[in-house]
């Protein structure tokens, strides 16, 4: 067996239904053992958003915290993810990625809750956490260390590949068959705008994502509310079509996809896995961004990263997914190749529908601002697992730098086995993040319930409650 095929056989493994199963499993479990509340407190924790904590531990605040997160989950999964989500599973894949994001909403709380309970600080006097402090300081044993160690190393190899690689070369993709940019010219500017913002550290990445992020969502959300507001006249058809296919054993989709065929099990297995992909819940990945933030308790971060999960999904996702559906594209043949539109194209031509040639653009410049902001997250990610396993600074300074260069890679050549090495990688991080979520499912429940009865009830009643400390 060569490698790509070893590869290949891996990500069946770590990307197929059992270890997706597993995924959702988890979050249906930590969803009942929190008595639903995170579900319950979704309101709460939308405002929590943009509550202050300066005075409290941290290196940034909970929105920049939030933002640097979404930054590294809001990328092409949102605009390619959905599209082939929905050729592959058919429409029903959009309903089953909503269901996995609403169970996706207690594991992403978990796991921050757990990221700020066992935080540390550095050397230079900032917040290190994620998984592998929770494992190290949660577990009190050797297991829990070499589950960081694991993660870490995957955390890491990852953040090359699918935070790096393939995100350089999504963008150099779509702006060189769109308008004929050189990948080499693309590749520059990448790196030169990577390095004026990775080599300051969290401070200047959360900076620059709460501007990029808000900015670039509202751009999407905008341009999206458009097309479907044009195409409304097919929606409820289109949304109705989507519940039929998710639930039905075998189905042929009707007016919206075309030849489409996909069972309800396919469905699932696409949605549920595009969906993943794209919010992160359970891949261990945003915490490390909510143990940044400023803020008197654990579980109020939770609260606040958990949010990116409803932001990604239930509403970045699921207007793709409606922009489709309503577009009529969905099932259209390529009569050059005689094959389904999928990915990228598919979501050109459903923007283009309604904003014709500017569909290009639109869908170009959010794959652009998506993709860098998943650079920047993504840094932050491999930065704090590499300095779990390395302590010297100066190899920190060192990766800062070469993630900054390797974006002229990603958008100049394609390395198929590099980016299934990553896809694995990315993958492989879930196995430790799922037994530490487990495993720690009382700290979890208790950090909750505690503050659910200290805070939450209190300032549903306009009360401000603070904690002296964390």
């Amino acid at each position: 067996m060569d490698v790509s095929a070893l590869l290949a056989a891996v990500n069946n493994f770590v990307w197929g239904p059992v270890m997706l199963a597993l995924l959702v499993g988890t979050g249906i479990f930590l969803t009942i053992r929190l008595k639903f509340l995170p579900w319950r407190n979704l309101g709460y924790a939308i405002k929590m958003v943009f509550s202050k904590r300066d005075k409290h531990a941290g290196d940034i605040s909970p929105f920049q915290s939030l933002m640097t997160a979404l930054s590294a989950t809001i990328g092409t999964g949102n605009i390619v993810g959905v599209a082939t989500a929905m050729v592959l599973g058919g429409p029903g894949a959009l309903v089953w990625m909503w269901i996995a994001a609403a169970f996706g909403l207690s594991t992403k709380y978990g796991e921050s809750v757990l990221a700020v309970k066992y935080r540390e600080t550095n050397s230079v006097g900032e917040m290190a956490g994620g998984p592998m402090y929770a494992m190290k300081n949660g577990f009190h044993n050797n297991f829990g260390r070499i589950l960081a160690v694991l993660f870490s190393v995957f955390a890491v190899c990852a953040s090359f590949g699918i935070g790096n690689l393939t995100q350089a070369n999504s963008i150099a993709a779509a702006l060189n068959s769109s308008y004929g940019v050189p990948t080499w010219i693309i590749g520059v500017i990448l790196v030169i705008a990577a390095l004026s913002v990775l080599v300051r550290g969290i401070r200047r990445i959360g900076f620059v994502s709460s501007i990029i992020v808000p900015t670039m969502a509202a751009f999407y959300i905008v341009a999206s509310t458009i097309v479907i507001i044009v195409n409304f006249d097919a929606v409820p058809a289109g949304v109705a079509e989507m519940f039929r296919m998710a639930f039905s054993f075998d189905s042929v989709a009707g007016g919206i996809g075309g030849s489409i065929v996909a069972s309800m099990l396919t469905a699932m297995r696409w949605g549920v896995a595009r969906g993943v992909f794209s919010n992160e819940a359970g891949l261990g990945s945003a915490p490390i961004a909510a143990a940044a933030a400023r803020t008197d308790h654990a579980s109020r971060q939770g609260y606040v990263n958990m949010t990116g999960t409803f932001f990604d999904t239930m509403i970045i996702c699921m207007l793709t997914g409606l922009v489709i559906a309503s577009s009529g594209m969905l099932g259209t043949v390529d009569p050059n190749t005689g094959k389904l539109v999928s990915g990228v194209q598919l979501t050109i031509l459903a923007f283009s529908t309604v904003f014709g040639e500017y569909g290009k653009l639109i869908i170009s410049v959010s794959i652009a601002l998506f993709a860098f902001s998943t650079i920047l997250g993504w840094e932050y990610y491999g930065e704090k697992a590499l300095e779990y396993l390395v302590k010297a600074r100066p190899a920190i300074y060192a990766y800062r730098i070469f993630f900054s260069l390797i974006p002229f890679v990603g958008a100049t050549t394609t390395l198929e086995i590099v980016w299934n090495f990553s896809d694995t990688m990315n993958g492989l991080m879930i196995i430790p993040n799922l037994i530490c979520l487990l495993w720690l499912n009382k700290d979890i429940a208790e950090e909750c319930f505690q503050y659910e009865k200290e805070v939450v009830e209190h300032e549903k009643h306009g009360e401000q409650i603070d904690y002296v400390h964390n």
